[in-house]
């Protein structure tokens, strides 16, 4: 699915390209303007790109360069439309409220306690269906949702983790003749989840709602996505009595889950102080007196004569860090359109005069 969403979106850039397709490339970039000048608003957003979405399927239909397609010509172009739409408008459209980046913390700390100490028989999974390695191939197509930022591709993460479990179904119903149906699929899909725990749930949930063509959120793609979001609020009222467990011994395991998830996090926030600390320690004295004489930057001023062997450490570090930010930036910049990265340009010069 992943090398169907690769050639369809290639395909489109190609014909983009094309001369006669300048009025289509027009419509494109002023749409993703004109973001830029509303505040987000997802709901409202999501609906003026399905509007987007219908009006360039209507005038690709009708371009010359669409003059012999196919559905599926057509469908392909769509589908690239979609991708590099999305891809734009990523950071405008995607987790765009402080609220939403609330809840998706509080789904993953959730999961993050249940994680240690929920088992399968919690969720009446029946035995047969105990499968480690098809479980961790359904995880792991979970957890790429996040690494996408077109629809087509994180819906299709969503498809990949559902269609194994359905998998697992239909193998245990051949080879243990039982029966294993629907009632079966969404626990499974929870404890996945659960194992899984796939960062910015709700967000790419959400994400995908909006943003994936309403004429592909049907049918088997429409089931699974249904699904997972159910998996999710499950997940978010799950209490004791969710589960087939004892109250008392729900409470106590989310005590001591919750414990040691502070002392985790205590032990993580000393580390990286002693971390500083050793970066500090290892300034030589010239470049330390600097630091206490209130210099952010001490090797800024220094001249060669000033630095000692223990400074190499310090520097290639501070290398490594600035390389691997630039990296980030770079890719970062290459995502804007040219108008953002003029307005950009201009607000850098602007900071800088």
């Amino acid at each position: 699915m992943e090398g169907s969403s690769s050639t369809s979106f290639h395909d489109f850039l190609h014909r983009m390209r094309h001369p006669s397709s300048l009025d289509l490339v027009r419509a494109i970039k002023s749409f993703i303007v004109s973001f830029s000048f509303y505040q987000p608003k997802p709901e409202n957003d999501g609906k003026r790109v399905q509007d987007f979405f219908s009006s360039m399927e209507v005038a690709i239909r009708n371009h010359p360069l669409w003059a012999t397609a196919t559905e599926q010509d057509i469908d392909c172009a769509m589908e690239g439309l979609e991708k590099y739409i999305m891809t734009k408008l990523f950071s405008r459209t995607f987790c765009t409220s402080l609220e939403e980046a609330k809840i998706n913390h509080e789904i993953s700390e959730k999961i993050t306690l249940l994680q240690t100490f929920l088992k399968p028989q919690h969720l009446d999974i029946q035995p047969v269906l105990h499968n480690e390695s098809s479980w961790l191939l359904a995880e792991k197509e979970l957890q790429k949702m996040n690494a996408f930022k077109a629809p087509q591709e994180k819906l299709s993460s969503i498809m990949n983790c559902c269609t194994v479990i359905n998998n697992l179904l239909l193998n245990a119903a051949m080879s243990e003749h039982v029966p294993a149906g629907a009632d079966d699929f969404l626990p499974v899909l929870i404890y996945v989840t659960i194992k899984a725990n796939p960062p910015m749930l709700h967000s790419n949930l959400k994400f995908t709602k909006l943003y994936r063509r309403q004429t592909k959120l049907i049918s088997e793609a429409e089931y699974y996505f249904t699904n997972l979001v159910s998996a999710k609020t499950f997940i978010i009222d799950l209490n004791s009595k969710s589960l087939s467990m004892d109250e008392i011994k729900f409470e106590e395991c989310m005590q001591e889950a919750k414990l040691a998830n502070k002392v985790r996090n205590e032990l993580h926030s000393t580390c990286q102080m002693e971390h500083q600390e050793k970066n500090d320690c290892m300034l030589s004295n010239t470049m330390r007196n600097k630091t206490l004489d209130g210099s952010s930057y001490p090797y800024m001023e220094a001249k060669s004569k000033d630095l000692a062997i223990e400074d190499v450490d310090v520097l290639l570090h501070h290398y490594k860090e600035l390389v691997s930010k630039h990296t980030i930036l770079c890719k970062a910049i290459n995502c804007l359109t040219e108008l953002e990265k003029e307005s950009l340009l201009h607000q850098l010069e602007m900071q800088g005069a």
